[in-house]
């Protein structure tokens, strides 16, 4: 299979682009964040950008798998349609998190997000094996920054 790379950096972009704007709107909220007390296992800082940076190309690597595997038409929506239902809600949590500081709220929020992206798993992993396996560290990630989440709630409540 040739590589339509068109294609597949328009499908790196698209994720890498919502991490962008996001970290754009929430860049001025990281000082209250600082000041947070931190769960255990919480890494440094300077990580999380270089993680979320991976993450959201290997998020359009396997969007670009999906989109070239061919396949029904109508199953390709849904599994694309999932694809961005994730996207639109990895935005807005860390606006939930960091800039409207609702804790316990966001916590919530992203176990929906690790159900959305569950789902699009097995949608993607329905058009190609390779496609579903690339969403696995993006899971285990969210998991992880569920941890944190809920940590950071119980760890800073009133």
């Amino acid at each position: 299979m040739k590589i339509q790379w068109k294609t597949l950096s328009g499908c790196i972009l698209i994720p890498l682009a919502v991490g962008t704007a996001s970290a754009l709107f929430t860049r001025h909220a990281m000082e209250a964040f600082d000041s947070l007390k931190q769960p255990p296992l919480t890494p440094p800082g300077w990580l999380f950008p270089i993680v979320w940076t991976i993450l959201y190309i290997l998020m359009g690597i396997a969007s670009y798998l999906v989109l070239t595997a061919g396949g029904q038409k109508g199953s390709l929506q849904a599994a694309l349609g999932m694809y961005g239902l994730q996207l639109w809600a990895n935005f807005l949590w860390p606006l939930f998190f960091f800039c409207l500081e609702l804790y316990l709220f966001s916590f919530f929020w992203l176990l929906l997000l690790w159900f959305l992206i569950l789902g699009t798993f097995f949608l993607f992993r329905r058009f190609q094996a390779a496609a579903g396996r690339l969403l696995i560290p993006y899971l285990l990630w969210t998991a992880f920054a569920g941890y944190l989440n809920l940590g950071i709630w119980l760890l800073n409540r009133p």
